[in-house]
C-alpha cells in the first residue's frame, strides 16, 4: 500500500522529524497537533477553550489539505497538562463534532512540545 504525506500550508509547520499526517490507502493519520498559529507563528493560550480552538483548526487544516472534514474522523487522542480542564476541553471539542463523534481517549501527561496545555492527534478515513 502506498503511503501519501498530507501537508497543509494553514497548519504549523512539524517542529520534529515527523509530517503533519500521512495517508495510507484511505485512512489519514494526523500528527498531534498543539495551538500554534501558523499565520504568526505563536501559540495561542489566552485561555484553554481559545487554545482548544487553534488546536482543532490545525486538525481541520490538514484534514481539508486531504479532501476530508471532521465528519471522516473516526478516533482522536487528547493529551492535556491537567484533567481540571477537561470540561472545558470537552465542550469545545465536542463543538467540531455535533453528530456521530469518533472515538477517542484524554490523558493527562505532565508536560507537552512548547509547554502547551493540549494537543490531540486523530486518525480519519475517506469514505
Amino acid at each position: 500500500m502506498a503511503t501519501t504525506i498530507i501537508e497543509s500550508k494553514q497548519a504549523p509547520a512539524p517542529i520534529g522529524p515527523y509530517s503533519q499526517a500521512v495517508q495510507a490507502g484511505n485512512t489519514l493519520y494526523i500528527s498531534g497537533q498543539i495551538a500554534l498559529n501558523q499565520e504568526t507563528g505563536q501559540l495561542v493560550q489566552e485561555d484553554i477553550q481559545t487554545e482548544t480552538h487553534q488546536v482543532m483548526k490545525n486538525l481541520q487544516y490538514i484534514l481539508q489539505a486531504a479532501g476530508m472534514d471532521f465528519t471522516n474522523v473516526v478516533k482522536c487522542s487528547i493529551f492535556v497538562k491537567d484533567l481540571g480542564n477537561f470540561a472545558a476541553i470537552n465542550e469545545t471539542y465536542g463543538s467540531y463534532f455535533t453528530s456521530n463523534p469518533p472515538a477517542r481517549e484524554t490523558v493527562e501527561v505532565s508536560r507537552l512540545p512548547k509547554d502547551v496545555n493540549v494537543e490531540i492527534s486523530c486518525i480519519a478515513v475517506k469514505f
